[in-house]
């Protein structure tokens, strides 16, 4: 498998995992508690006809379900950072910035919700690039080995123009202005997506169709020439369309970027040395190195049932 196709893997992978910590460590997530601190363990929160469910009942089962996994990722996170203070290692603001651009541009959707959120997405790329330093510190790959694999991958390296867009399509040109109407009056557009689009690939998704450029064979080239006019979070007019017309709004715009060897050499050296590595991108082998206990067992018990 060459590079150009392994590091959209490898890194999708680690986002992937990355979302699961920001699963659990959102805010957003949090399990309510009641106000008042005195409640006992039994605390009736629920009823179904004349059965009562306690809170001491549902954090056992939602400690059953989740208890092991979750605690393993907090634990994960304060490894990488611990061990990252011992090692001193930073990531700066603008590789976090070269980071997620390559990733949009690799991806063509991203969930919405998800997506919504970049600061979330800039806090998961930044315990990933310490979790690769961390795992790759001792792999040796010399400067030859880099530039080889920047001269051979430069594709990755340059990002066209792109606009991550959303749409709706109907039949009629007199349905996309109502549309248009419908949207400059407040309604959802994720709401009319799902109610009026004809598109059924992007509908029960509001509309989304993630990130566009010219590579994209799947997008009318009217809604490039659109995008390049909008302004991020407008409306364009109608655009006829093979299916009929459609609206699209332009969420965000990504200016092409070629980033030269140097800028990329930390991120090539981590890709190869992962390579070399047998097994997955894991924290695992750095438990033992800072020193982690828990009521579970051994580290190598996280993967059996509970």
């Amino acid at each position: 498998m060459s590079g150009r196709t392994l590091w959209p893997i490898i890194f999708g992978l680690v986002i992937i995992n990355c979302f699961t910590i920001g699963f659990f460590l959102s805010k957003d997530q949090a399990i309510p508690v009641s106000s008042s601190q005195t409640d006992p363990i039994d605390e009736e929160i629920a009823t179904v006809g004349d059965t009562k469910i306690t809170r001491e009942q549902w954090l056992a089962e939602l400690e059953n379900r989740f208890g092991k996994e979750t605690l393993e990722e907090l634990i994960n996170v304060k490894v990488v950072e611990e061990l990252a203070k011992k090692y001193k290692l930073t990531v700066i603001d603008e590789v976090i910035d070269r980071e997620l651009t390559m990733f949009k541009s690799m991806y063509n959707s991203f969930d919405n919700e998800q997506f919504g959120d970049e600061a979330k997405w800039r806090d998961q790329i930044r315990y990933s690039i310490l979790l690769e330093e961390l795992l790759t510190r001792d792999v040796q790959v010399s400067d030859e080995e880099l530039k080889k694999f920047y001269e051979s991958n430069q594709d990755l390296y340059r990002i066209e123009d792109m606009f991550r867009l959303s749409h709706i399509v109907v039949k009629t040109e007199a349905e996309a202005l109502n549309v248009v109407e419908e949207l400059e009056g407040g309604s959802s557009f994720e709401a009319l997506a799902l109610e009026k689009s004809i598109d059924e690939f992007s509908s029960n998704e509001g509309g989304e169709i993630g990130f566009v450029s010219q590579k994209n064979e799947y997008v009318p080239e009217q809604y490039l020439e659109a995008a390049a006019q909008l302004n991020e979070n407008e409306l364009s007019k109608p655009i006829k369309v093979e299916t009929g017309f459609a609206v699209i709004l332009l969420h965000e715009k990504l200016k092409g970027v070629s980033y030269p060897f140097e800028e990329v050499k930390g991120q090539i050296r981590r890709q190869i040395a992962l390579e070399q590595m047998s097994g997955s991108v894991s924290v695992e082998p750095l438990w033992e190195e800072i020193g982690v206990t828990w009521f579970y067992g051994n580290k190598g018990d996280t993967q059996e049932e509970n």
